[in-house]
């Protein structure tokens, strides 16, 4: 996955699973020369709503392990990566991640909405905590848009 290992490199390079956002975006601007200092600061935002870091303190805290991805030495990341996601398809993503085929997964959610007559995106997020994929970070705003207070 592209955004992963354009998240990892940073932890990767400085052998750690805790950076500052300072330093993460330095690494992706500065030294691999990857991004502006403002679209590394977009893809610290684009991280956090994937799952893939947390904020805490200031810090930027990996939520995967950086060794167990791949970053070939000539991986330029596309700037697609700079681009959020919606809900469904972080979730679709998780689901493809944790081993289901993407058309059955895409099968499994679509009868999860139309059986609950919720949307797409509640629908993503049931189906992906039913499969195992790690989805919490979505399940507080499928929760608040059921509950109407987008």
């Amino acid at each position: 996955m592209s955004l992963e290992a354009t998240v990892a490199a940073p932890f990767k390079r400085h052998a750690t699973e805790r950076l500052g956002e300072g330093e993460f975006v330095v690494a992706l601007s500065l030294e691999r020369e990857w991004f502006s200092p403002d679209q590394a600061k977009r893809l610290v935002d684009v991280a956090v709503g994937r799952g893939l870091v947390d904020e805490e303190d200031g810090e930027l805290v990996a939520r995967f392990d950086p060794d167990e991805v791949v970053v070939p030495e000539d991986f330029k990341p596309d700037e697609d990566v700079l681009r959020e996601q919606s809900t469904f398809e972080t979730a679709l993503d998780a689901v493809v991640s944790a081993g289901v085929e993407k058309q059955r997964a895409v099968a499994g959610i679509n009868e999860r909405q139309r059986a609950l007559a919720v949307t797409i995106e509640a629908a993503a997020v049931l189906y992906a905590k039913e499969q195992g994929a790690r989805v919490d970070h979505l399940v507080e705003d499928v929760r608040a848009e059921l509950a109407g207070g987008e």
